[in-house]
């Protein structure tokens, strides 16, 4: 074989691999962005480092969002009306997802006011709070088929919940990090309509200071299933991580029951939960 023909034949090489593996990316139906988000994803989620925003964004009004809403890791936060940075239960979202829609890479800075609610099924996606206002996301669906799903992220300062669950159906925490707050997830213990609740948290970074873990109120049917959490800076273990209580609906504080898994409404074992 003579240098030219070899020559050709490793090009003839080079693009049957090139084309092979264009194709295979359009088998798998992945657009240019639909790689991105999927590279991104792999490194976010639980112990990944907070991201740098690439620009700001004053939000004067709640930003609707229906389908997806791509924030590129821009930082939003309240003025005029959202301008405010207190704990009032009645102040308006940044974000209001419809159900079945998506918010990702977004950054929510100060004031987040009360962050993003979900009025139905709804996937947060690389969405991180930089000073918790009154909740991080609060979840509203009415639907016992809703599921919400919180994939990567974080969330830090929040004095009281991070992320609220007021509605019916299914939260899965997965990847995410919370530090120096409250709780990290609750049933709403004391709403008017009160529902049964699933919890689902898995694969989670927890940084002291924090109350608790997850709270669920047993007599509604509530559970709870821990996954590998992890616990950094709380050597005394005084975190609690599931924590159960008699809700209500009339408004009035719920009592606590108990706290620690009891198989039934807080489902883990001590293997679930690691001390870092």
């Amino acid at each position: 074989m003579t240098a030219r023909v070899e020559q050709r034949v490793r090009h003839r090489r080079r693009v049957t691999k090139r084309r092979a593996a264009i194709g295979g990316v359009a088998a798998l139906g992945l657009s240019g962005a639909a790689l991105v988000t999927t590279t991104m994803l792999s490194s976010a989620g639980a112990a990944s480092a907070w991201p740098t925003a690439t620009g700001s964004k004053a939000v004067p009004s709640t930003i609707p969002v229906s389908g997806t809403y791509d924030g590129k890791l821009k930082k939003f936060y309240g003025s005029g009306e959202l301008g405010t940075d207190s704990q009032d239960e009645d102040q308006g979202p940044l974000f209001e997802l419809a159900d079945g829609a998506t918010l990702k890479n977004v950054i929510i800075g100060t004031p987040g006011t009360d962050g993003v609610h979900c009025l139905g099924s709804c996937t947060l996606q690389n969405v991180w709070w930089l000073d918790v206002g009154e909740d991080a996301a609060s979840f509203k669906g009415k639907s016992s088929s809703a599921v919400y799903k919180v994939y990567g992220g974080g969330a830090k300062n929040a004095d009281d919940k991070v992320l609220q669950f007021n509605g019916a159906g299914k939260l899965v925490v997965s990847k995410f990090q919370v530090e120096n707050s409250g709780k990290l997830v609750r049933s709403c213990g004391n709403c008017k309509t009160q529902y049964q609740r699933t919890i689902i948290i898995n694969d989670v970074d927890v940084t002291a200071p924090l109350k608790a873990i997850v709270g669920v109120n047993s007599n509604y049917g509530d559970t709870a299933s821990l996954r590998r959490v992890r616990i950094h800076g709380d050597s005394g273990k005084k975190i609690k991580t599931c924590v159960r209580f008699q809700g209500n609906n009339t408004g009035k504080e719920p009592t606590e029951l108990g706290t620690g898994p009891d198989g039934t409404s807080c489902r883990f074992t001590a293997s679930d939960i690691s001390y870092e």
